[in-house]
């Protein structure tokens, strides 16, 4: 497993949100998907399907994601939103071997929270390391499209000059 790729927070307002980091701290630009609903979400084993809408940058090699969700429908946001209010979320890592990784947590005795498929093809699952870390922990499956995707979104950042600061996530022209 890659180090840590992405730290996520889920906000109450993504377009404030994303105005105060690039104000305050000059991160950008800003890559939106959504809203939408996941097609294949698990929630703790059942099926679920939130409204969200993601919000990705790049700050050097970190990807900062934020997390909006429109409606209460039961998910790994809205229980954090439930249990301890707007905030950090989750760490996420890139890796290679989601089956093999997947099953170190296991084996550390961490459940599979939430699991879907990205709008990439790639499978992510978070879990559950709240009992021994601060938030939850996403594993996100290497792909060709999903390197190339986040790829794309860390090039536009490297000189960014503050043009131009929220597009469509298909404004990369990768799917």
């Amino acid at each position: 497993m890659a180090g840590i790729v992405q730290q996520a927070f889920t906000v109450q307002d993504l377009d404030a949100s994303i105005r105060d980091y690039v104000t305050l701290h000059g991160i950008g630009p800003w890559f939106v998907r959504g809203p939408f609903v996941p097609t294949s979400a698990t929630y703790r084993g059942r099926p679920t399907a939130p409204r969200l809408t993601l919000a990705r940058a790049f700050s050097g090699d970190l990807m900062i994601e934020l997390v909006q969700q429109h409606d209460d429908t039961p998910s790994v946001f809205r229980e954090q939103i439930e249990r301890d209010g707007y905030g950090f979320h989750h760490w996420g890592f890139v890796t290679d071997d989601f089956d093999g990784d997947l099953r170190h947590y296991e084996d550390e005795g961490m459940l599979v929270a939430f699991a879907d498929q990205s709008s990439t093809g790639a499978r992510i699952a978070y879990v559950d390391t709240s009992s021994r870390l601060p938030g939850m922990t996403e594993l996100i499956e290497s792909t060709d499209v999903q390197e190339r995707l986040y790829a794309a979104m860390k090039d536009a950042a490297v000189g960014w000059t503050g043009d131009d600061p929220v597009r469509a996530d298909g404004s990369l022209g990768i799917s």
